[in-house]
């Protein structure tokens, strides 16, 4: 469906938990109670700390 959407092959590996580790992403598998202090660290680590609390 990208590709129709872009018109551009996607590698093999496109949607692969290593491919987008080379790409520069990460992912995390949190549990949902976790989830609100995990995004609100992980934005203060990107500076938008004061802006949460």
């Amino acid at each position: 469906m990208i590709e129709g959407t872009i018109k551009q092959r996607l590698p093999d590996e496109f949607q692969s938990a290593e491919f987008m580790l080379e790409a520069g992403f990460i992912d995390m598998i949190v549990e949902r109670k976790r989830m609100r202090r995990t995004l609100a660290h992980l934005l203060k680590l990107h500076g938008f700390g004061k802006e949460l609390q």
